[in-house]
């Protein structure tokens, strides 16, 4: 997928989330983002596309910023309407970013609609400080949303942008691992089978509790979170100075006898 079709599918992907299935997802993923970031402290975080989704909301972090891409402007009419500013305009393989100076990034369906998944990912990993953390969302091939994807490919009747390439939670983990960023927590959601109306999504509600029970690795979204991991970086205590006692020395006794003599 070349640059200008990953631009289409973006903007596809900005139009399938207004959705009354697109709002079902969002519902999902804000209040498990709000949920991931609200503990994660430092000073420097970003959420890179999909600005229907408010990733940082709940997070404390003093500089917290917005990007779009640098050359659609669906982003920018997007977070005109949604009252936000755009704060970085970016290329997702080229992040504007010095090395180790972020502390959180957020990707919600960038991997998946990128051109170069991969070169994104290293991009993260170079920008993010030791111990820093990236939190990914994406589709689920693996469920049933999954599966009536590739039903529509064959009947060109797509339930989701066609141009996603959408990627599976064990191939997510192998591409982080590559990269030292080992994965500490994933969440799997939206269970209800893949309607298009809020009537019927509304309807199968009840199926959510029973598939993270039942079945809890078939919804249709996941939610990655990894911490970079650099080998060889050992978190030190305060260095107490213990000054080594000194050794006891003999001290002269005065013998009486010598004395009175």
């Amino acid at each position: 997928m070349d640059s200008a079709a990953s631009e289409k599918s973006i903007i596809a992907l900005d139009h399938w989330l207004q959705s009354p299935a697109g709002a079902y997802v969002r519902a999902w993923e804000q209040a498990c983002l709000d949920e991931l970031t609200v503990d994660i402290f430092g000073f420097n975080a970003i959420q890179i596309g999909v600005p229907q989704i408010d990733a940082l909301a709940a997070n404390r972090m003093p500089n917290k910023w917005q990007a779009a891409t640098r050359t659609s402007t669906a982003d920018e009419l997007i977070y005109a309407a949604t009252g936000k500013q755009i704060a970085v305009a970016l290329d997702f393989a080229d992040l504007p970013f010095a090395s180790q100076s972020l502390d959180l990034v957020v990707l919600p369906h960038v991997l998946e609609f990128a051109a170069e998944p991969h070169q994104v990912l290293r991009e993260v990993e170079r920008v993010l400080i030791p111990e820093g953390q990236v939190i990914i969302c994406g589709f689920n091939p693996a469920s049933l949303w999954g599966v009536r994807q590739g039903m529509g490919r064959i009947t060109s009747s797509d339930y989701l942008p066609a141009a996603g390439e959408f990627i599976s939670m064990p191939r997510l983990k192998d591409w982080l691992k590559l990269l030292n960023l080992g994965v500490t927590r994933s969440h799997f959601g939206c269970y209800a089978p893949p309607f298009r109306t809020a009537q019927w999504l509304n309807r199968f509600a009840f199926v959510e509790g029973a598939g993270r029970r039942w079945w809890p690795y078939l919804g249709a979204v996941y939610i990655v979170h990894a911490i970079k991991r650099v080998k060889g970086m050992h978190i030190i205590g305060p260095a107490w100075n213990k000054k080594p006692g000194k050794a006891p020395q003999a001290v002269p006794a005065t013998n009486r006898n010598e004395h009175h003599k």
